[in-house]
């Protein structure tokens, strides 16, 4: 059997033969392992399945089909036992019997999680809005040719178990502050409380949806702190220097985030959710 040969398999779960063909350095259980290819999928499976069961579909007379998979390139995080799997770049050749065809360029990289931090001087009388600031990170981002980014606290989701666990591991590490998984409220299930999720979409913010799979839940924390503690926050240097992490703490008024964080998807997302949430009472 050839190294090419070997290299392809027919992915599992779909009711026609799907080939996968894999890069020399992956290996097939570590890509069905992998959980943002497994949530993919998944989703996928049951995105296509919904043009037969459904007779007002759109694509019900000529439904489209997952031909082929291809793996162009991986990267690896981590080394020994802690190497695992970061982002996928892969091809998807998605047709119906027609001829005609889906754009199925993806950067897999799953699911990640953002914070909005609120912090108000405990001396504001409680109920009062008044001197509510906002807890951001600034910090390179060189997909975006910057050393200087400023955004909300965010980080990608790991093993912890759940969201909010893995949102109060992050604010840790990027902020300093120790919070607990029950003191934070994921403002993106809130909103979508009652939704009809027919395609079975991840409860999250899908920023690049046109090439990209990964979603962002939306966490909020507030915490009143004594006005000594937040100046203290104002140029904190914080993040795993050790894995790379350079960040600068940047704490502004929640008037002033729309500008602040104008460069910034989740930054925006997290304020319309909270003002909207706020304004339905949900909050």
């Amino acid at each position: 059997m050839s190294a090419t040969t070997m290299a392809t398999f027919n992915l599992p779960g779909f009711d026609q033969a799907c080939p996968v063909h894999l890069t020399p350095d992956l290996q097939q259980d570590q890509l069905l392992s992998f959980p943002a290819f497994k949530t993919w999928t998944n989703t996928l499976r049951h995105s296509l399945a919904l043009q037969t069961s459904n007779p007002s579909h759109e694509f019900h007379k000529a439904p489209y089909k997952l031909r082929e998979i291809r793996i162009q390139s991986v990267d690896w995080f981590g080394s020994g036992e802690k190497k695992r799997l970061g982002f996928v770049k892969l091809q998807a050749q998605i047709t119906n019997d027609e001829g005609a065809y889906l754009p199925g360029a993806v950067f897999m990289r799953g699911g990640s999680l953002a914070m909005l931090l609120i912090l108000q001087p405990e001396d504001v009388p409680e109920g009062n809005d008044k001197e509510k600031h906002v807890l951001l990170t600034v910090q390179p981002r060189v997909a975006a040719g910057a050393l200087s980014f400023s955004e909300v606290a965010a980080g990608m989701l790991d093993d912890s178990g759940t969201f909010a666990g893995g949102a109060a591991k992050e604010i840790e590490e990027e902020t300093g502050l120790q919070v607990k998984a029950d003191e934070l409220l994921d403002m993106t299930a809130l909103a979508m409380e009652g939704e009809q999720n027919e395609q079975q979409l991840q409860k999250g913010v899908y920023s690049t949806a046109g090439g990209c799979d990964e979603f962002v839940p939306i966490f909020l924390y507030q915490k009143r702190i004594c006005r000594k503690e937040l100046q203290d926050f104002q140029g904190k240097l914080t993040g795993l220097r050790n894995e790379g992490e350079k960040i600068t703490l940047k704490v502004v008024k929640l008037d002033d985030l729309w500008r602040e964080g104008v460069r910034d998807s989740k930054t925006l997302s997290a304020l319309a959710l909270y003002q909207n949430l706020k304004r339905v009472r949900k909050l």
